[in-house]
């Protein structure tokens, strides 16, 4: 059975609509399909380029592990990245690390890519591989008009939802 998730940015009301892949990430889509309802404040990343992702805190258990990884996302991927908390409590990103999910001892990324030319590398510790989980299959043009419109005029007060899709 096809499992499809929706992914909102809730204040601007624009809604995509994702297909896990099974078949080549199984351990991380049941992670987040049993996880789901996720979400938190969004973010435009500084360094991976056309991206927009929430943190959340760990969920998994046991964590995934590698699967189906990539340091080069395409339009379209979402991706699943666990982080020490350490790893994002530098100076040079910014996070307020004294409000959850910044708090946690792990911390879960959750990313969605909505154009070319992503190269997933931080100049603090270099290479960060992710596991592609999900494929937009619907509303690529929306998140990434969304995406944009973030990277233009901020996202202050805006959030990144992930729910399961209810089919209309």
């Amino acid at each position: 059975m096809t499992r499809l998730m929706d992914i909102t940015l809730d204040k601007r009301g624009i809604t995509c609509v994702a297909r896990l892949l099974d078949e080549m990430a199984p351990r991380t889509c049941d992670a987040v399909w049993n996880a789901l309802p996720l979400g938190s404040d969004v973010f435009h990343a500084k360094y991976a380029r056309n991206e927009i992702y929430t943190f959340v805190p760990a969920f998994a258990d046991p964590e995934p592990g590698r699967e189906n990884t990539t340091i080069t996302p395409i339009p379209g991927d979402v991706v699943y990245f666990p982080f020490e908390q350490w790893q994002l409590a530098t100076a040079s990103h910014g996070y307020d690390t004294d409000k959850e999910p910044h708090q946690a001892s792990q911390i879960v990324d959750l990313a969605v890519f909505y154009e070319r030319n992503n190269l997933l590398l931080n100049p603090d510790f270099g290479f960060v591989p992710g596991n592609v989980f999900a494929t937009i299959v619907d509303g690529l043009d929306r998140i990434a008009s969304g995406g944009q419109d973030i990277w233009k005029r901020g996202f202050e007060g805006e959030t990144l939802s992930f729910r399961r899709h209810e089919p209309a």
